[in-house]
């Protein structure tokens, strides 16, 4: 049977530190609390490769005396506590007497410090948690630690460090929290001789926010104070129109110390009920002071946990705090775009070949036809040629907004006449010797709109051979006799027409063929949102956006995902929370192969140069920061499962909105694809379409 024995002291020292030291920023943050606790106002932290060959912390605070520097170094030896009453009511940041032990007995470390009334300093070096010399040293007042060779004596351990970058942002977040708990403290933040961070030390706490988070951060947040029963709540919140995708911008305090406090997450979030957008999160800087003997400290190695004595006091404070500050505050949402951009045209609700919104060709068509000079073309080709859309010039020039829109219906092809009048352009003066103008039949009347100088003035367009044979628009074949003249048709010919166009313009598309389809019609929009769609004796409800970001997902996966790249006119620079800002830096070459081209622009910013020409501008902070918390969750950098992440995100970033207005040939295509039966539910599994029969309305009305 095993005996029971003591364990080695050295083995000892090495258990206590796993608890205590486990990244070099728990180093970090046990020698700026120490620091802190020792009544320092200036703080320097120095790390180069992520911590793992040097951590230097410089304070000028009370520094320590020439015959106790080697006793702090012992396990459990403090300068905080006497007595056992004093566990009751801790106010320092530390006060166990383990940090010092526990780092040294891992690493190698120097200690220079020097007290008011002392002449002279001491400099003391360790190895493994023994002094191995002390002497005399010129220094000014305070003290100086510094760690090398993190983790040099414990393989097992130093095997499962990250890499340098995710290491030396998790030391910066680290400094991050602690400058944003101390506002009186000016604390300077260098990472491999780079200055990141610089705080003024000036006890503000706006201040600090400004200098931690960024200037475009700190503006969407909005002060905060409330009081409860022995409670006080300051600090900043977001304002709803400025919430994130992530937990990562919440920061919560506790008499002076970072914690992780569910209560108190729960507590905002429950604040910004009804008025934050579904999967965003508010933002926070959050300080709660309240009595020391009212939370326990000492309820986790790292006492990033505390336990209060009542957490629905501490919800109710964080609660009523953040409400009244949110239901006080009257500010509206700037207008000014987050990048530069060109001013807009007059606002038309046009759709032109070029559009941005909907996208209808790909990035492998567009390699093909980029590199095939244009066409020379005589002047009244170039007016009469049609537009190169899925749909007639007809829909692109509808322009009246006040008067109400038109059923969209499958049109029929134009029946030509050879009494009707030839149809004007707006290039009058044509030579003799051009190709005459084809004559058509007349159509319903309607409102003749004036576009451009260079388009057709009346509907519908002529039909003209086009230049190019592939082109999908033409209506009908180029030669072939013609259909039967009639002066106006019946319902059964043109619906019978339409259905045989649509099948023909699917066919074209990439649709599946169309067998013995029930004929449908688009019958408008409702809130922007949601297509009408009438088919035989059923009504459908199709979410524009969910039907969109699937046929987006489809082309994208389909096409192997070869992004074209567009290089921004003007970079993104953006601050993502450290952790998420790690995780994208340690996969610069998967970002790059998706089209973003980012690298690290100092204080905790990316800077992103290109992106795929499916994201725009402003949506690829948003897009990053999903990805990364998706590689964060999956603790993996699969290049496959980080491409469908990445496609979800691009896929809803890129598709139309809902409450966004569009265009009727917008909405056809939507309404074509879903149709088809080519989309059913979106990349997140909603449906993307409801229906309703004509007994479920008619039960409604008391009809049937």
């Amino acid at each position: 049977m095993p005996h029971i024995q003591q364990l080695d002291s050295h083995v000892a020292d090495l258990i206590a530190a796993g608890e205590v030291v486990e990244r070099p920023a728990s180093v970090v943050k046990e020698l700026m609390e120490n620091a802190i606790d020792a009544g320092a106002g200036k703080l320097t932290v120095e790390i180069q490769h992520g911590g793992m060959t040097l951590i230097r912390v410089t304070d000028n605070g009370c520094g320590i005396a020439a015959d106790e520097a080697p006793t702090a170094f012992l396990r459990h030896a403090t300068s905080k506590l006497r007595t056992e009453y004093d566990l009751e009511a801790i106010g320092t940041l530390g006060f166990r007497g383990e940090a010092l032990a526990a780092i040294s007995a891992v690493s190698r470390m120097e200690l220079l410090t020097r007290t008011a009334d002392a002449p002279l300093g001491t400099a003391l070096s360790l190895e493994a948690g023994v002094v191995v010399s002390q002497e005399e040293a010129g220094c000014p007042q305070g003290t100086t630690m510094v760690v090398k060779d993190l983790f040099y004596n414990t393989p097992a351990r130093l095997k499962f460090m990250k890499k340098d970058s995710a290491e030396s942002a998790a030391c910066f977040a680290m400094v991050q929290r602690l400058a944003l708990s101390h506002p009186e403290v000016s604390i300077k933040f260098l990472r491999d001789g780079k200055q990141d961070l610089l705080t003024p030390g000036d006890g503000k706490l706006q201040s600090a926010l400004y200098a931690v988070l960024g200037r475009d951060l700190a503006l969407g947040f909005t002060p905060v104070k409330g009081s409860g029963e022995d409670m006080t709540v300051t600090g900043f919140v977001s304002l709803p129109t400025c919430c994130r995708g992530t937990r990562g911008y919440q920061h919560f305090f506790v008499n002076g110390r970072y914690v992780k406090s569910r209560t108190m997450m729960a507590a905002l979030e429950e604040a910004y009920a009804n008025q934050k957008m579904v999967g965003k999160f508010p933002g926070c800087v959050l300080h709660l002071t309240t009595r020391l003997n009212a939370v326990d400290v000492n309820v986790h190695p790292t006492k990033q946990e505390v336990k209060f004595g009542s957490d629905k006091k501490v919800f109710d404070a964080v609660y009523y705090a953040v409400k009244s500050t949110l239901e006080a505050d009257r500010s509206r949402p700037s207008a000014l775009p987050d990048i530069p951009r060109l001013a807009p045209k007059a606002a038309q609700d046009t759709v032109t070949p070029h559009q941005t919104t909907f996208r209808t060709m790909t990035a492998e068509q567009f390699r093909k036809t980029a590199d095939k000079p244009a066409p020379s073309l005589p002047l009244h080709d170039i007016a009469a040629r049609p537009a190169q859309t899925a749909q007639p010039v007809r829909a692109a020039t509808r322009v009246a907004p006040t008067t109400p829109p038109q059923p969209v219906r499958p049109e029929p092809k134009p029946a030509p006449a050879p009494t009707a009048p030839p149809v004007r352009t707006a290039v009058p003066d044509i030579p003799a010797k051009t190709t005459p103008p084809v004559e058509v039949a007349p159509e319903t009347p309607r409102a003749t709109t004036r576009v451009a100088p260079t388009v057709v003035e009346k509907e519908p367009v002529p039909t003209i051979p086009p230049v190019e044979p592939q082109t999908p628009i033409q209506p009908e074949p180029e030669t072939g006799p013609p259909p039967e003249p009639s002066a106006s048709g019946s319902g059964g010919e043109r619906r019978r027409s339409g259905e045989s166009e649509l099948c023909r313009e699917r066919q074209s598309e990439g649709y599946a063929a169309c067998a013995d389809e029930i004929p449908w019609r688009m019958a408008g929009e409702v809130l922007n949102t949601y297509i009408i769609v009438e088919q035989g004796d059923k009504v459908l409800l199709i979410d524009k956006h969910a039907a969109h970001e699937r046929m987006n997902f489809d082309r994208l996966k389909a096409a192997g995902y070869t992004p074209m790249v567009q290089t921004l006119l003007t970079p993104v620079v953006f601050t993502p929370p450290a952790e998420e800002g790690a995780a994208l830096l340690s996969q610069l070459p998967l970002l790059e192969r998706f089209g973003f081209e980012a690298e690290d622009f100092g204080g905790g910013a990316l800077i992103v140069r290109t992106a795929p020409d499916d994201v725009d501008a402003a949506a690829i902070p948003d897009v990053l920061l999903e990805l990364a918390g998706r590689l964060i969750t999956c603790g993996t950098a699969d290049p496959d499962s980080a491409r469908d992440a990445l496609l979800h995100t691009m896929a809803c970033k890129a598709a139309i909105k809902g409450g966004q207005k569009n265009g009727e040939a917008e909405l056809l295509k939507v309404a074509k694809a879903v149709m088809a039966g080519e989309v059913k539910y979106c990349p997140h599994g909603r449906p993307v379409a409801i229906e309703l029969t004509r007994s479920q309305i008619e039960k409604r009305f008391g009809r049937a």
